[in-house]
């Protein structure tokens, strides 16, 4: 919307030059503000949290007349985890459509909906909240903390993941695939280092950089389809194993959220991107900085009211479809791999799960007190604010080392 009328603005204003006289649109001239991403990245953040913080309460208050309280796990299931959260039982969920709902109208109003980078990111954001809102209702429905089969949730996590990653391979604005030769030309299409075309199938990393400057760790070609859908999945799933103490995930993901505002920014950024930092070029891909920042200002409203005690809980509506943003935007920034650095935290806590379930299957001995790690640290005495604190500085470290790897070599 905000770009609509700057480029209103901008035709009139074309129109005045060429006519040699000063009316409106000399008069307004401030407009041309809208034509610059930084200001409306920085408005649609301002525009998210003041949504999420005005219409927090109202969601809140809905919530709780609808009934739809966090189911909590028994005694018989978590044991000692359930006295320490005991007092969440009836807590609202569903909390995730605040943040889906902050985001997407900023989206709409500040960015270019239709950019190839924010479509996509948009539409898998809005498909896992979706899957996630089924899912909480679910949990609520039945009242215990089951929720849709696994089985049933993985699969249609894995039908929008390819349909996400079909999209980028396939869209010639990202890729460059099937753009005619003068699109590459003039680099109008698809990624680029340096001055060298980028295949989509390339995977790069900040550390890998040669002298030639087409640098690039391995080319998966086709097979990087299942492989963007595996990082989609794999984040929303991340994300979803955080969210479980207060403001956690949320802290968390306006860490990373923050972190590939200023990758996407910098991506977008001719002389930045293929001559300072040498790290993959695309011209349309600065206007995803819009939604990031739009998330991250999405986050601040809602950690307002999910900073401990929580009044209200994300569910797997906010979760799955925060994961699933991140992920994607990892994807179409081409900084796929600096993602598990940036987004540690998601990984370690991914992967505690996945090391207590196997060594529990092959050892019948647990490494952890209990998995996801947040838990084994309550357990081991941390107050549950300790946690989140702890956590949180680390996912602000590990994203700052994250951005300090692009200027290395």
């Amino acid at each position: 919307m905000l770009y609509a009328i700057y480029e209103w603005w901008k035709a009139a204003l074309d129109a005045e030059i060429a006519r040699g006289v000063k009316e409106w649109a000399h008069t307004f001239s401030f407009l041309n503000l809208l034509g610059y991403i930084t200001f409306r990245a920085a408005f649609g953040c301002l525009l998210a949290f003041v949504i999420s913080i005005f219409a927090g309460p109202r969601v809140i208050r809905r919530l709780i007349s609808l009934k739809v309280g966090q189911p909590i796990r028994t005694a018989e299931e978590v044991h000692k985890l359930a006295e320490l959260h005991g007092g969440k039982v009836g807590t609202p969920t569903m909390g995730g459509v605040l943040i889906l709902g902050s985001v997407l109208i900023s989206v709409f109003v500040c960015a270019r909906p239709l950019n190839p980078f924010v479509a996509v990111c948009s539409c898998t954001m809005a498909a896992l909240g979706l899957l996630g809102f089924m899912d909480d209702y679910t949990k609520v429905k039945k009242k215990n903390s089951a929720g849709v089969s696994s089985r049933t949730k993985l699969f249609w996590q894995l039908v929008i993941a390819l349909v996400a990653a079909c999209f980028i391979y396939y869209k010639k604005e990202i890729s460059g695939f099937g753009a005619p030769p003068e699109q590459i030309a003039d680099r109008s299409a698809g990624f680029f280092l340096g001055q060298i075309p980028l295949g989509i199938g390339e995977i790069c990393f900040p550390l890998y950089k040669t002298g030639d400057v087409k640098s690039s760790i391995i080319d998966l070609g086709f097979l990087i389809i299942p492989f963007f859908a595996l990082i989609i999945i794999g984040s929303s799933n991340a994300v979803n194993l955080t969210d479980g103490l207060d403001g956690l995930a949320t802290g968390c993901t306006i860490t990373v959220a923050l972190a590939y505002t200023i990758l996407a920014y910098l991506a977008g950024h001719l002389y930045m991107a293929t001559e300072y930092l040498v790290i993959p070029y695309n011209r349309y891909i600065g206007e995803l900085a819009v939604l990031l920042l739009s998330l991250a200002g999405a986050g601040f409203g809602f950690l307002w009211y999910n900073c401990h005690p929580a009044k209200v809980f994300m569910g797997d509506t906010g979760s799955l479809a925060i994961g699933g943003a991140l992920g994607t935007a990892a994807i179409c920034v081409k900084q796929e791999l600096l993602l598990a650095i940036i987004g540690g935290v998601f990984v370690m806590e991914a992967m505690s799960v996945i090391l207590q379930v196997g060594s529990f299957k092959l050892r019948k001995k647990r490494i952890f007190a209990m998995a996801p790690i947040h838990h084994h640290f309550e357990l081991r005495g941390w107050h549950e604010s300790q946690v989140i604190i702890r956590f949180w500085i680390m996912s602000i470290i590990l994203a700052l080392f994250g951005l300090a790897l692009l200027k290395i070599a």
